[in-house]
């Protein structure tokens, strides 16, 4: 039996020695193992996968010494939020990525460079946080992939996208400095099916972790500069984060299922699984990073 976090927290040994490390939220056990196992791949030096005991992982993934389970249940009320800020207090100055079950990071040139030499670069440019944009994947065929997953055959929106300025409280004929909401995919396709508040696709996915810092319940952090895409002087790296996430709660929310036949439009292009395409498609930016 995995331990709960209050336990593994208590103890958590080599898994918080180092960063980056990755906390995948397993929601269901749709593609536990290939999360896993694209995470790894990228050279996280730990990954944590918080999901209960009854959720399977393959012995091959199992037996990667940089896997770490932890027993939380999203289902039974376990929260995401407080378990992400509770990990920024225990391990402050490490990096951390934070995302779901069937959701894959990609980044300029992931193909080539590590996630460590990333966010070394993005430490170099005084940034403690990263930009992503969840960009929804699905599948082309719902008789033939009812739960609208598949990593052959996945397909996303190649347009569609747009940014509007991020309200200020504080100042309401200002939006706020260098934050935007943006918007797109899935979530404005089907957007009568979707809470309002749900429906922005950015997440500050990567961030440096420090004390007093919290993450809140709209994927926002409590520092106003983590929520920033760029620096004042020049662009900065973003990410991608490649998401089945909103396909799969389309498909299983009664409200949608029988009336959604096909996410497929006329701008659904297969995904390459290659980060050249997001670029390409403007879905990240390499800033400085050649």
């Amino acid at each position: 039996m995995a331990p709960t976090l209050t336990e593994f927290l208590a103890k958590p040994g080599a898994a918080l020695a180092r960063g980056p490390v990755a906390l995948i939220f397993a929601e269901d056990e749709v593609e536990i193992d290939s999360t896993l196992r694209h995470h790894l791949d990228q050279g996280f030096r730990a990954v944590l996968l918080l999901a209960p005991d009854a959720f399977g992982v393959s012995a091959e993934v199992a037996a990667d010494p940089r896997l770490f389970r932890i027993r939380h249940d999203l289902a039974s009320g376990d929260s995401m939020t407080e378990a992400v800020n509770a990990l920024i207090d225990k391990a402050p100055g490490l990096w951390f990525y934070y995302g779901y079950n069937a959701e894959y990071l990609f980044y300029p040139f992931c193909e080539t460079r590590s996630v460590g030499e990333l966010l070394a670069f993005h430490t170099e440019e005084r940034r403690d946080s990263m930009l992503s944009y969840v960009i929804d994947l699905y599948a082309p065929d719902l008789d033939r992939c009812p739960g609208a997953v598949t990593l052959e055959e996945a397909h996303l929106d190649r347009s569609g996208y747009y940014a509007l300025g991020r309200p200020d409280p504080d100042n309401h004929n200002h939006p706020r400095e260098r934050q935007l909401d943006f918007f797109g995919g899935l979530r404005r396709r089907f957007e009568e099916y979707i809470p309002e508040n749900r429906n922005r696709i950015d997440r500050i996915a990567l961030f440096r972790a420090r004390p007093g810092l919290r993450l809140r319940a709209n994927d926002t952090f409590s520092d106003e500069e983590y929520n920033t895409y760029a620096c004042p002087w020049h662009n900065n790296l973003t990410a991608a984060v490649m998401s089945f996430r909103v396909a799969k709660a389309l498909r299983r929310n009664p409200g949608s299922a029988n009336r959604i036949h096909s996410f497929k439009w006329r701008d659904s292009v297969p995904f390459e699984w290659h980060s050249r395409q997001l670029l390409e498609l403007g879905l990240m930016e390499p800033g400085q990073w050649f």
